[in-house]
């Protein structure tokens, strides 16, 4: 029989709130150029908040038979994520045996020089840049150090070829743990979007904090097997538990 190319199921989840979406919060309210916090944007960690939707995400899955869980993590480098893929692990949401794996390339976008500041902020430091932004578009717009959408799409389309090369065995489950960019830009590649129909699906409204994203395995074993969209976005394993529904971004309203 044909190598099939898919797990059974792959669910894509935002990191919990983090103390950086709060800060983010806290400029834009007091209309401040830059959001006052003091880590490396790999260190930020999650929020109190952040750690109970976590865990209601993990009871929730949890709750799934053991055949049903995931079975193999990927995760993103940065805290904030890390944290949020320990906290399901210890409420029992993946698998005894489930091994979880820290990947570079589902990191944060990477804003260079536009780190951490506000759309103020940029306008003031930078005004060539949001204006450079507000021509080409966000989808191809690269802040000096920093990375455009398809700078992030182009390390993905690798994670891409390692699920479907080691974790698509018969029984594979992959839960990867990483960042609202990362969600739609691997929404933009397992469904052959355009750039029109992903920046669509961005305006409709913000990735929210443990948001679920689940694809389910049409066709079987065979290789002829595709990943269907069965949700987007679904944050009702949050509301069960009765922890707030955060969708705060990450990046600064000029730079994500």
């Amino acid at each position: 029989m044909t190598q099939r190319e898919w797990p059974e199921r792959l669910w894509i989840v935002r990191h919990g709130e983090s103390a950086g979406n709060v800060a983010r919060d806290a400029a834009y309210a007091a209309g401040l150029a830059v959001i006052d916090i003091s880590h490396r944007d790999v260190d930020v960690p999650l929020s109190g908040l952040g750690e109970q939707q976590s865990g209601a995400l993990g009871s929730w899955f949890a709750a799934r038979p053991e055949a049903e869980r995931p079975n193999v993590v990927l995760a993103s480098p940065y805290l904030r994520a890390r944290e949020t893929a320990a906290i399901i692990a210890r409420a029992g949401g993946v698998t005894a045996d489930a091994a979880t794996i820290i990947d570079e390339r589902l990191r944060e976008k990477e804003f260079g020089v536009l780190d951490r500041l506000t759309k103020v902020g940029i306008e003031q430091k930078f005004p060539d840049q949001a204006a450079l932004r507000a021509r080409i578009g966000k989808f191809y717009f690269r802040p000096p150090g920093g990375e455009s959408w398809c700078d992030v799409i182009l390390r993905l389309r690798s994670v891409v070829d390692t699920i479907s090369l080691h974790h698509s065995r018969s029984g594979s489950r992959v839960l990867i743990v990483a960042h609202q960019v990362i969600v739609l830009c691997m929404r933009y590649l397992l469904e052959e979007l355009s750039e029109s129909e992903i920046l669509s699906i961005d305006r409709a409204g913000e990735v929210a904090n443990c948001g679920v994203t689940e694809y389910v395995l049409d066709g079987g074993d065979s290789s002829e097997g595709r990943l269907r969209l069965a949700t987007y976005n679904f944050v009702a394993p949050l509301e069960e538990a009765g922890a707030p529904v955060t969708s705060r971004p990450d990046a600064p309203a000029g730079a994500k």
